[in-house]
């Protein structure tokens, strides 16, 4: 069951569309992504680099710069400390590269999942130490590394903090009092004292801006090396992290994802040209779905099975060979990150039909069986197919591990901080979360987790958000052309969804290598015939379409005689094959 909504935000779309060159169609779907004023429009449709923030909007972002100009000036060693997910690697990777090119005394280190656990910890504030470290520069964790930051200070280093994670806090009654770190400076968007613009970057965005503004405070002080070419690479991973961090293709995201994009597609970076050479893709055709669901998940399964440095390396390689070693061997590691995955599902869904976690609000599974490093990838299957928000637990070196993974209505760092007395360590967003405990509080961080959790069965009825109602008879070649102004699609600007109510099937066919697609025939409001796409389980279709007009209505309509309405929600686009461009309706939802 699903509960569709159509969209009806107001807003003077005639104008919009005067102003700047678009149908009301497309001025309603821009309106429906959050936009209000005319000038956000602008900036949505033709948004440039100089349109987004400067990075001295940060607070502490001055402190930032001063302590690593004075790092610099005095040849003080730094050490970038990341984390192993493709965020943390392109952080790590951009400040390292950065730093250096700005004549910075640098290294990184980036913690072993397994071994390590999730940003600072004590053993690596200690290795710093004996390494003659003076600075230590997080990127995308420490905003929760209170005691390894006071650790790191009595040690004789100072600590800049990058982060984009939610600042852990403590409430007395209403009153939310932020738990900052004691840092040199502490760069996190989430700071309630901020007065960036737009909070929902992430860590790799930090990074770059970071960058940005040292190389701006150095040429201004006449101790800059020209760094265009390097800026302009780094870019490339700041739009990767973006994509693969979740983050939302809105306000400056959109700009930064977009233009990077177009710097991935022209890259000379070795490691990048040889991921997506393994990976069978043409670089002039990378897309944000090539970046979330092909070349990220590789960098990500080094971090998962192996050691994130792996990915580093890769990024920082000057031979193609080494390259396109270190490329394969990721490569071959996702795929086996791919089949364990498959089981962690399997052992999953037996676990919830076995301990009956369908009567519980929030679902803790316990899989001690399953890899740490998969807990997040299977939590996110397990929310998907359910809509449910999950924590998928597993068995670590010390103690129990775990990755959360929520659903709209369910903001899980404010649920999992309501009972924070049973974590180790715990950090993260609304929609996803990092924990560590004992495994002796699972049952009572389960009991408690749901007592607290205010849901209703309405919450885990999925939304389908749909923009507006349009006939498939309206729905041109025209339309489909223009909301490729929409690009790139993601997080916060979804591919527009439109609904069509009864409309009428007559014909169907199977397609696809397993015959598990369909292809439909439809008729319009005004008798012309179209083609639409279903990507999904046809044997989903076909049970709804025998249980609402009868057993062998699915065979009536393979046999082309069909005339059987349904309401459809679809998405409107074009399928270039072979030269020649089409216009596509891909069915996403029907009832």
């Amino acid at each position: 069951m699903e509960k569709w909504l159509v969209a009806n935000k107001g807003a003077d779309f005639e104008s919009w569309s005067k102003t700047y060159g678009i149908s009301p169609v497309l001025a309603r779907i821009i309106r429906n992504r959050g936009l209000t004023d005319s000038s956000r429009v602008g900036m949505f449709l033709n948004g440039k680099l100089t349109d987004c923030h400067s990075p001295w909007l940060l607070t502490d972002m001055d402190r930032a710069v001063a302590g690593l100009c004075e790092a610099i000036g005095k040849g003080e060693l730094i050490r970038v400390i990341g984390d192993y997910d493709v965020d943390g690697i392109c952080s790590s990777y951009i400040l390292t590269r950065g730093l250096r090119k700005l004549g910075a005394r640098v290294d990184t280190a980036i913690p072993h999942r397994i071994h390590d656990g999730y940003g600072l910890n004590d053993h690596l504030i200690e290795e710093a130490a004996e390494d003659g470290v003076k600075w230590i520069v997080t990127c995308d964790n420490g905003i929760a590394a209170s005691s390894q930051v006071q650790l790191a200070g009595e040690l004789g280093m100072q600590v800049i903090i990058t982060d984009h994670h939610e600042v852990p806090f403590e409430e007395n009654g209403e009153e939310r009092k932020e738990l900052l770190p004691i840092a040199f400076a502490v760069v996190d968007p989430k700071r309630a004292e901020d007065t960036y613009p737009f909070s929902g970057i992430c860590g790799a965005v930090v990074a770059y801006k970071l960058i940005g503004a040292l190389t701006e405070r150095m040429e201004e002080n006449g101790g800059a090396p020209n760094m265009g070419d390097v800026l302009e690479e780094l870019l490339e991973f700041a739009a990767f992290a973006t994509v693969c961090d979740v983050m939302e293709l809105a306000d400056e995201n959109r700009v930064l994802v977009k233009e990077g994009l177009k710097r991935i597609r022209r890259t000379q970076n070795p490691g990048l040209r040889a991921l997506i050479q393994v990976n069978g893709l043409k670089q002039e055709e990378i897309n944000v779905y090539h970046l979330g669901f092909v070349l990220g998940p590789c960098l990500n399964a080094t971090g998962r099975l192996d050691t994130a440095k792996r990915a580093l390396e890769l990024l920082e390689c000057t031979t193609v060979s080494e390259a396109v070693e270190i490329a394969t061997q990721l490569k071959e590691l996702n795929d086996s990150r791919k089949n364990l995955t498959l089981q962690g599902v399997e052992l999953a869904e037996q676990y919830i039909e076995e301990k009956q976690l369908k009567k519980d609000k929030v679902w803790i599974l316990y899989l001690p069986r399953v890899h740490e490093s998969l807990a997040g990838i299977i939590a996110g299957r397990i929310r998907e197919k359910y809509y449910h928000p999950v924590f998928v637990l597993t068995r670590g070196e010390d103690g129990v591990k775990g990755s959360g993974r929520s659903i709209e209505s369910y903001h899980m760092y404010d649920g999992m901080s309501a009972v924070k007395q049973y974590f180790t360590r715990f950090g993260g967003h609304k929609m996803a979360a990092g924990l560590s405990m004992r495994e002796e509080d699972l049952e009572a961080f389960r009991r408690e987790i749901n007592e607290k959790a205010a849901l209703t069965e309405d919450d885990f009825i999925p939304r389908v958000h749909i923009d507006m109602v349009l006939p498939l008879s309206i729905a041109d070649m025209g339309l489909a052309e223009e909301l490729e102004l929409l690009e790139p699609f993601g997080v916060g600007n979804p591919k527009p969804l439109f609904a069509q109510k009864d409309l009428l099937f007559v014909g169907a066919s199977l397609m696809g290598k397993n015959r598990s697609m369909a292809r439909f025939r439809v008729k319009c409001d005004n008798e012309e015939q179209k083609q639409m796409v279903y990507f999904g389980d046809a044997e989903n279709f076909k049970t709804f379409l025998e249980e609402k007009y009868g057993p062998g209505s699915f065979d009536t309509l393979l046999a082309g005689q069909g005339s059987y309405p349904v309401s459809v929600v679809y998405q409107l686009g074009i399928n270039n094959y072979q030269g020649r461009s089409q216009v596509q309706y891909i069915l996403t939802n029907f009832c």
